[in-house]
């Protein structure tokens, strides 16, 4: 286990800077707005060759116990459960609040070990610390997350508390020899032989998994429903989740590492630079996962919105499976609207398995992560050349591409030009006269004949030249 190192402390004193400066990222989102971080976030992070694991909380107000902010105190309370080390982060420019004296009296009360560090502190003097004496948490470390200063002295006091690295074990030294001879060294084989287990299979590929849809859908739901634990601030709140929060976890032998994402709305509704920043971490979360789960809501159907989401996971070329979420809360009628209004508005996914869920209840998530995985072995199929060679053949044999005036492409051979998406490369003549159409019949086939279900395809062609075309012609 990595030691925990937990950043602590009010709304806007600079913890998910002092998040980024340690881990050398910028997975957390910062910017001069209180309340901005609200799950708990880890990042690892090397400290002169020491691994450790850091946790970025949202603003602590420990005396309130309503509201948003009561389930944000509530993640911040696990963070400082799971740690080693807390970092109490105060703000030398704004001075000693009184939310800061509830914090340390909390803090107290834990027996972690706890560094007070104040930020903001470049250019300030001792004097500047003096205050911070008040708290009782021994003796204040000024640092500057922005700017680096005294964050390696800060490093080094929490190392100092966490415990050694255990040394590795001593390699056993080989036994002397039994016998000499060919009767020796064939009883040595035949026994080895008969005791050697075959290799174990080689573990499972880790599953990067994004839960994408519009705002209160129930994401988050779905996220602490998959890990059977309060992982993330689940509240019946649009934009509750603002930053793309990785959660790793592993089921029935499978790794996965989950990604909470923001809610998506129409652009013309986005507004906030807080909600522009979400929507930004939850496209790079699209654009770095292996699968995709679009969760819709039973209750309200497919919206446009709905549509727009799903058509950017298909052109990042991510492995999809649909997800109708609030099932249980929904009558026949309801139902067959829902099914309607998905093979009306999105007719492009008839290549993703779709799943009715109740993330609430934790009704179908197996049946869903079942889909997650043959997506996934889908997105990261290797396609033989002969056999995508013969399928070609097969195709054209079926049916023939449309002559472009007087010339008839000729389509000669294939091969895998990638993978997640499936990328097939396809040689012949004249190529650049395939309509889409018939790109898209070679896509359906070759889908259908390697079983790529739960994966966009993309068929990509190489025109030979001619080499008896002069340069004049």
């Amino acid at each position: 286990m990595l030691p925990v190192l937990a950043l602590v402390g009010r709304p806007n004193v600079g913890k998910s800077t002092l998040f980024n400066r340690i881990t050398r990222s910028r997975d957390a989102i910062v910017a001069d707005i209180p309340g901005l971080t609200r799950d708990r976030h880890y990042g690892r992070a090397n400290w002169r060759g020491r691994a450790l694991l850091v946790v970025d909380t949202g603003g602590f107000e420990p005396v309130v116990d309503t509201g948003i902010v009561a389930e944000m105190a509530r993640q911040t309370r696990q963070a400082i459960a799971e740690s080693d080390v807390v970092v109490f982060l105060v703000d030398a420019r704004a001075g000693l609040a009184p939310q800061d004296q509830h914090i340390a009296a909390y803090l107290r009360k834990t027996g972690k070990p706890v560094l007070l560090a104040v930020n903001k502190a470049e250019g300030l003097g001792p004097a500047a610390m003096a205050e911070f004496h008040e708290l009782g948490l021994g003796e204040p470390l000024p640092v500057s997350a922005a700017h680096g200063q005294g964050v390696n002295s800060l490093l080094d006091a929490a190392c100092a508390y966490c415990a050694p690295e255990p040394e590795p074990e001593p390699e056993p030294e080989p036994e002397p020899d039994a016998g000499v001879g060919p009767q020796a060294e064939a009883g040595e084989a035949g026994e080895a032989g008969e005791a050697q287990a075959p290799a174990p299979a080689a573990p499972p590929r880790s599953i990067k998994l994004a839960i994408i849809g519009r705002p209160n859908v129930g994401k988050s739901t779905l996220i602490n429903a998959l890990v059977g634990e309060e992982r993330v601030i689940a509240f019946d709140q649009p934009g509750t989740t603002r930053d793309a929060i990785e959660v790793p976890f592993e089921r029935d032998g499978v790794a996965y590492t989950l990604i909470d994402t923001a809610g998506l709305r129409r652009r013309g509704k986005v507004f906030e630079t807080v909600e522009k920043f979400s929507v930004l971490k939850t496209l790079q979360a699209i654009e770095s996962a292996n699968v995709v789960v679009l969760l819709l809501d039973a209750s309200e159907g497919v919206s446009e919105q709905d549509a727009h989401i799903a058509g950017f996971a298909v052109e990042s070329g991510r492995a999809l499976v649909v997800a109708a979420n609030k099932w249980d809360k929904v009558d026949d009628y309801q139902r067959q609207r829902f099914a309607s209004s998905v093979a009306e508005r999105l007719p492009f996914l008839g290549f993703a398995r779709r799943h009715d869920i109740s993330a609430i209840s934790r009704k179908g998530l197996r049946a869903l992560l079942g889909s997650v995985i043959e997506a996934h072995r889908a997105a990261f199929a290797k396609l033989s050349t002969p056999r995508l060679t013969r399928a070609l053949q097969e195709a054209v044999a079926f049916q023939q591409p449309p002559r472009a005036g007087t010339v008839r492409p000729k389509l000669r051979y294939a091969h895998q030009g990638g993978q997640n998406p499936p990328v097939i490369v396809i040689h012949g003549n004249s190529l650049d006269k395939v309509p889409d159409s018939y790109t898209r019949y070679l896509e359906s086939r070759f889908a259908r004949v390697f079983k790529l279900g739960g994966t966009p395809l993309r068929v990509e062609y190489r025109t030979s030249r001619n080499p008896y075309r002069t340069a004049k012609e």
